[in-house]
C-alpha cells in the first residue's frame, strides 16, 4: 500500500464559516467542548434564538463530515467528527472545525488519523508552552500537521471502516446502558414514588387499595408498615483514606478510577494498594458536582471530593440507595454544601421484602451494564492499538 504525505491546511478549510446574529436559524442544536468526546455526543443544547440568548461562544458553523477538535487541552480528546449532524447545527468556537475539500481524503480516516496517540501529545505540548490563561492550541497547529496516507481513497475507507466498527460497538453498549437505567429508574418510580408495587396477590399496590398511612415527617402517604427516616441513617461514608493521585491515572490498566466528573471513569490503574472491593453495590457522590453512579465492580478513588455511600440497612440495598440518591434535588443548595444537604434528606424506607425483591429484579440490568463497560474498555484498548498500527501498515485491511 503506497502513501503520501498530506499537509491539513492544503487539504481541508479551518474554521470555514460562522455565523452572524443576522442570519441565525430560529431553531439550533448547540455542541460545545464539554459535550463531545472521541466522537461520542453526550447531547445538544436546543435554543429559540428569537426568545433565547444563545451562549457566546456558539458561531460556528458545521456540516456533515465536518471533524470537531477541541483547542483546549487536547489530551482531554474532546473532538469528533459529524457524519449525521442535526439540522441547524452550530458549534462552539472552542472548537476548530475541519472540512476536507480533497476528494482524494476520506474524511473518516482523517479524524483517526489526526487522533492518534503521538499527534494528541504533541499537540498537548504545544497547548502547555502556550502563553495563556489554560493550555491550549491555534487552528494552525493542525493545519501544519503532515500526515502520511493511503494515496488510495478506498484503502483509507477500509481502515476508517474497521475501527468505526468498534466505534460503532462502543456505541451500541452506551445505548443499551442508558436503556437498561431508564428500565430501572421505571421500575423504581412505580414502586417506591406511587406505591404500585406488587402486593401478596401480585396487583399493584395502591392502585388495587393497598393501604396507605399519613406520615408527618413526609408530609405525604406512604404504604403501611413503611417509615421514613433520613439518607445520613442508611448510609455508612467511607472515609477519604485511599485516593488514587491525579498524576498516576492512565488510559490504560485493569482497574478503573472513579471520581465525580460527568464521566463514569477517569482514567485506569493497576495499583494493588488504591483498589476498593465492594462487597454490595454502592454509591458514589459528588460534593462538588452532584453527580450520583451507582458502582458494583471494584474501583479505585479519585483524587477529589468523593463521597463513598455504602447503605447499612437490609430495607435500602445499594440498587436501591442508587435510585433515591439520584431524584435528590440540591440544585439550590450552594457549592461544597451538597453532601451536607444530602445526608439531611427525608427519604422512605420501604418493607424489607420490596426493597430485597426491586434489588432482586434490578440487579440482572446493572450487572449487564456493568459488562458492557468492561466490554467497551477492552474494545477501546483493541481500537487504540490497532490505529497507529493500520495507519503506518503493520496492519493491512484486505
Amino acid at each position: 500500500m503506497s502513501h503520501k504525505k498530506i499537509k491539513i491546511d492544503q487539504i481541508a478549510y479551518l474554521n470555514l464559516e460562522t455565523y452572524s446574529k443576522l442570519d441565525l436559524p430560529e431553531v439550533v442544536e448547540y455542541l460545545d467542548t464539554g459535550s463531545i468526546t472521541r466522537n461520542t455526543i453526550i447531547g445538544f443544547q436546543r435554543y429559540t434564538t428569537n426568545t433565547e440568548e444563545l451562549p457566546s461562544r456558539a458561531q460556528r458553523k458545521a456540516k456533515k463530515n465536518t471533524i470537531l477538535y477541541s483547542t483546549v487541552r487536547p489530551n482531554l480528546e474532546h473532538h469528533g467528527i459529524l457524519e449525521n449532524p442535526p439540522k441547524n447545527i452550530i458549534v462552539s468556537t472552542g472548537f476548530t472545525t475541519i472540512d476536507i475539500h480533497d476528494d482524494t481524503i476520506d474524511p473518516k480516516y482523517l479524524y483517526y488519523a489526526i487522533t492518534q496517540k503521538h499527534y494528541t501529545e504533541y499537540l498537548h505540548t504545544i497547548a502547555t508552552n502556550n502563553v495563556s490563561s489554560y493550555p491550549s492550541i491555534n487552528p494552525d497547529d493542525l493545519g501544519n500537521l503532515v500526515l502520511s496516507v493511503p494515496e488510495i481513497i478506498e484503502d483509507q475507507k477500509r481502515i476508517a471502516a474497521v475501527l468505526s466498527a468498534l466505534d460503532a460497538k462502543i456505541e451500541l453498549n452506551n445505548r443499551i446502558n442508558t436503556e437498561l437505567e431508564a428500565m430501572a429508574k421505571t421500575l423504581y418510580d412505580y414502586w417506591f414514588v406511587q406505591f404500585d408495587f406488587p402486593d401478596k396477590n401480585g396487583k399493584p399496590f395502591k392502585s388495587s387499595g393497598g393501604k396507605m398511612v399519613w406520615n408527618e415527617q413526609l408530609k405525604r402517604e406512604i404504604p403501611e408498615g413503611w417509615a421514613n427516616a433520613t439518607i445520613e441513617m442508611v448510609i455508612d461514608k467511607q472515609p477519604s483514606a485511599e485516593k488514587l493521585q491525579t498524576q498516576n491515572y492512565s488510559k490504560i490498566g485493569s482497574i478503573p478510577i472513579i471520581d465525580q466528573s460527568q464521566d463514569y471513569i477517569c482514567g485506569y490503574t493497576d495499583s494493588e494498594s488504591t483498589i476498593i472491593i465492594p462487597d454490595q453495590p454502592h454509591v458514589i457522590f459528588g460534593d462538588h458536582t452532584r453527580v450520583v453512579k451507582l458502582v458494583n465492580f471494584k474501583y479505585a478513588r479519585g483524587a477529589d471530593g468523593t463521597q463513598v455511600l455504602v447503605p447499612k440497612m437490609s430495607n435500602m440495598p445499594g440498587y436501591l440507595l442508587y435510585q433515591i440518591v439520584s431524584t435528590i434535588d440540591l440544585s439550590n443548595y450552594g457549592y461544597a454544601r451538597h453532601f451536607k444537604f444530602l445526608k439531611e434528606s427525608k427519604i422512605v424506607i420501604p418493607s424489607q421484602s420490596v426493597a430485597q425483591q426491586y434489588s432482586k429484579f434490578v440487579s440482572s440490568l446493572y450487572l449487564q451494564r456493568t459488562a458492557n463497560i468492561v466490554q467497551n474498555r477492552e474494545l477501546s484498548s483493541l481500537r487504540d492499538w490497532l490505529l497507529p498500527m493500520l495507519m503506518n501498515g503493520q496492519v493491512k485491511v484486505v
